[in-house]
């Protein structure tokens, strides 16, 4: 078994920086127009659709996190970091335009950590943590936000991280997966919005453009910045988890 003492140590002002960062988020939720859809917005024909289109990933998903926790008990705190830094960064919002909000998504790291289906099911608690306890979001479209934020933005960073691992500087990299994961939840969200509710004159296509235009005057910026934040995530804990990240095959695979 690996030993974690060392890294339980050194990582003090990592885990303060979450857990102060979370309860800022917690106190001053307020009802939240976000890109996470809210509560109710969707018709329930697409509102069912979405959840079926999550749960075969959910099923997977914890039957990997069920198979690494039995093989490797010891990557339970990499798991917690993973989670708490999605819901950290996405429970962020940014004012937009026309009185929406903006926010990171925090799925890159856990996706480059563990894998689109593990990140699948960190991303559900956090969205069900959010709707919750933050009123961001909702149960009934806790499916299409899933979708969007756990499911195509993992992938999206996962597809990354091995088609370009070896080819490019590590750093870029994760630079690269964590801002796409970002813009991708966004553009899966547009699409999402825009089949529900496709404009009366151009359809889909242009309801597309107009939920995607309105999103990415704040979301292309916060996109890089969620890129550089994950790779200064990912530089420490390459010195502070380096046997963690072996052991997954993240790091000297």
């Amino acid at each position: 078994m690996l030993h974690t003492s060392g890294m339980y140590r050194r990582w003090p002002v990592l885990a303060l920086w979450l857990t102060a960062t979370a309860g800022l988020a917690l106190f001053s939720a307020r009802t939240a127009y976000a890109m996470h859809i809210m509560e109710g917005f969707l018709p329930p024909a697409w509102a069912a659709f979405w959840f079926a289109v999550a749960v075969p990933f959910w099923v997977i998903g914890f039957i990997q996190i069920r198979r690494l926790v039995k093989e490797k008990p010891e990557s339970r705190l990499m798991l917690g970091l993973a989670g708490a830094f999605a819901f950290v960064l996405s429970a962020l919002k940014l004012p937009s335009v026309t009185g929406s909000c903006s926010h990171p998504t925090g799925v890159g790291l856990g996706a480059i950590l563990f894998g689109p289906f593990v990140m699948s099911i960190l991303g559900g608690i956090v969205l069900l943590f959010q709707a919750l306890l933050l009123a961001h979001g909702g149960l009934t479209t806790l499916g299409a936000n899933a979708v969007s934020m756990a499911v195509v933005g993992p992938l999206a960073a996962w597809g990354v991280w091995k088609g370009l691992q070896g080819r490019l500087p590590e750093d870029g990299v994760v630079f690269l997966a964590a801002t796409l994961a970002d813009l991708l939840t966004y553009v899966t969200t547009s699409a999402q919005l825009a089949l529900a509710y496709p404009d009366p004159v151009g359809g889909f296509v242009a309801s597309f453009a107009k939920f995607g235009a309105i999103f990415a005057i704040t979301q292309i910026p916060l996109a890089i910045s969620e890129g550089i934040l994950t790779v200064l995530i990912f530089r420490a804990l390459r010195q502070t988890a380096a046997t963690e990240l072996k052991a997954l095959g993240v790091q000297g695979a």
